[in-house]
């Protein structure tokens, strides 16, 4: 259709709802003034709720590290893979364990004489301290909930006390650990009330302030301003009456008149109170009666705010909704004429972008035109796009992008990750495609990339590059794996499995067999985004890599005749339970390593 002959979306809706606006107004008018109180009511309770809802969860996220470290000790413990008896190893676990979890303060793993290794994270500087410790000796005043731990087996919050030597108040979680029913030390988690209240700090907003309070008492536990009168903090005062805080607002508190939660729809399981700040502005102070998901923590979540927030003049409200209401019931009247003309185009737009969003973009089709022309303008527009998606998909790994984007982010910052690396080549491959024409040895190459990327694939792991005929893979990144080599061994296996049977194939052609190298190892290397900003590539870096590479070489000398030969490092080795079947091959020198390598052979 010519482009004077399309219609604009803006100007054809507008001059059908035009036509109904006196009629309806005068009767939206009256509904929404007579609905307009509830209203109100009702949206100040959904905000309240999602407001503390909001607080909650970022205060349970930060908790569930504390737990879930715990949890994780315990188990450990249990399957004996972490003797409490080795200091050094109980050292390294708590320093691995204490660095991502920024909130804490110092971990404490101590036997059940009270002895075991302490780490903290120091005046703040990014290093960590650790060391031995005797309770008794050196921290005493940790003693009583060790004693405490031998009593119970579940985990447990402790009372807030203040400790001298650190001049600071924690919190402490304590997780029993216990060799069947018998009592064999504790893993004591310190939480300090600046952590606790950096984490208000991060939720709060210039007009709304979240603090927490101790259950049962006016006592304040976590602040954004509490550093301000951390000074005051002694053992006979651990916390802070809300008196006391350095908020002039809610320093008042206790003279707050309680206002009555059905003025706005209030959950009865807060408290709401109502006061006047310095400024002379009405806030409202809410509270919590008791918390039952901060997973045992004996705090509670309040939250103070501009009453404005809740109580908006009744006049103001109206006008919205009259605005809001009216405009939506014009629109769905005045779109009927177009209603189906428009949601044919835009369901399937939808339909589409939900597919290209997956990055499955064999199943979407091209979208066809329409007589709007913002719709045609979408549909060249998405048609050129999937376009375009579909040529760059066959140069970058779908697989790598959809990894990426369920992680929740498109972009991957360098970091250091244990990760297993496999390297595979085609033995021979010179003198095998020397009677090939170009034509076939692409097709050659690419139909044996194809089998070993597939068995890649399964395994879940990153092809990070082909090079020529050869391949190099790796797994535990972008996701975290608890053990990589065993997906990365699997993949191997099952490559050669692959190839012997696509050389059946080709023997019955009359072809020649296909032979194949494969190295495998595991260690540290930095992942992520590596190249100039125009240009990068999700790739790892480090002797790891080099080291893989060195191992699938090495297969050459040890059975150069052998269909496929895989050989991985002892570091792969160890890791691999005993369904499959290894072969010590013992120390071998490998180029660009001063160390011999301890070899491991794969049978599969």
């Amino acid at each position: 259709m010519p482009a004077r002959r399309k219609l604009f979306i803006t100007p054809t809706l507008a001059s059908v709802i035009g036509s109904f606006v006196l009629v309806t107004a005068a009767a939206i008018l009256f509904i929404q003034a007579v609905t307009s109180s509830e209203v109100v009511r009702r949206m100040g309770g959904e905000l309240v709720d999602i407001g503390m809802d909001a607080a909650e969860t970022a205060f349970v996220e930060q908790l569930h590290a504390i737990t879930e470290t715990a949890e994780f000790t315990r188990l450990t413990y249990e399957r004996k893979e972490l003797p409490v008896d080795d200091p050094d190893l109980i050292l390294s676990y708590l320093y691995g364990a204490l660095a991502p979890m920024e909130q804490v303060s110092f971990l404490v793993l101590v036997d059940e004489n009270g002895e075991g290794v302490d780490v903290d994270r120091g005046d703040a500087d990014g290093k960590l301290l650790g060391g031995n410790v005797n309770l008794a000796k050196d921290i005493p005043i940790l003693a009583p909930l060790a004693e405490r731990a031998k009593k119970q087996s579940g985990a447990f919050w402790s009372e807030p006390f203040y400790m001298p030597n650190r001049e600071h108040t924690y919190y402490v979680f304590v997780r029993p650990l216990h060799e069947g029913k018998t009592y064999r030390g504790s893993l004591m988690i310190g939480m300090s009330l600046d952590r606790m209240s950096e984490i208000t700090w991060h939720v709060s907003t210039d007009d709304i302030t979240v603090f927490l309070m101790k259950e049962g008492s006016d006592e304040i536990v976590a602040h954004p301003d509490l550093h301000k009168s951390f000074d005051d903090l002694t053992e006979e005062m651990p916390l802070l009456n809300v008196d006391r805080l350095p908020d002039a607002f809610l320093a008042g508190f206790k003279d707050m008149p309680r206002v009555k939660n059905e003025s706005f729809d209030i959950s009865e399981k807060l408290a709401v109170y109502s006061g006047t700040a310095p400024d002379g502005a009405e806030r409202f102070v809410i509270l919590e009666q008791k918390n039952e998901n901060l997973l045992g923590l004996p705090v509670r979540i309040g939250v103070h705010f501009p009453a404005e927030y809740l109580s908006q003049p009744l006049k103001q409200l109206l006008m919205a909704l009259l605005v809001g209401g009216g405009l939506l019931v014009l629109s769905l009247l005045g779109a009927v004429l177009l209603a189906r003309r428009i949601a044919r185009p835009v369901q399937r737009a939808s339909v589409a972008a939900r597919e290209v969003a997956g990055l499955n973009l064999s199943t979407v089709a091209p979208l066809p035109s329409s007589i709007i022309r913002e719709l045609d303008d979408l549909s060249k527009g998405f048609n050129a796009m999937l376009g375009g998606l579909k040529a760059f998909n066959r140069y970058v790994p779908g697989t790598l992008v959809r990894k990426l984007l369920s992680e929740g982010r498109a972009d991957a910052p360098p970091e250091e990750r244990e990760v297993a690396v496999l390297f595979t080549d085609i033995a021979g491959f010179t003198s095998a495609s020397e009677g090939m024409t170009a034509t076939e040895t692409a097709a050659f190459v690419n139909h044996h990339l194809s089998l070993l990327g597939a068995e890649i694939t399964k395994e879940g792991g990153t092809i990070d590059k082909y090079i020529g005929d050869s391949v190099m893979a790796f797994w535990g990144a972008p996701e975290r794996l608890e053990n990589p080599a065993e997906p990365a061994a699997r993949a191997a296996i099952g490559m050669a499995r692959a190839i012997r049977e696509d050389n059946i194939a080709r023997v019955a052609r009359g072809e020649a067999p296909v032979r194949i190298r494969i190295g495998l190892h595991m260690g540290p290397l930095v992942v992520g985004d590596i190249g100039a900003p125009e240009r990068v590539n999700y790739t790892v870096i480090g002797d790891t890599v080099n080291a893989a590479s060195r191992l699938e070489s090495l297969g050459k000398e040890i059975d150069g005749d052998a269909d496929v030969v895989i050989l991985v490092s002892s570091e792969i080795a160890k890791r691999l339970d005993s369904s499959i079947e290894q072969e010590a091959i013992g120390l071998h020198k490998v180029k660009g390593k001063s160390a011999a390598v301890e070899v491991v052979r794969l049978r599969g």
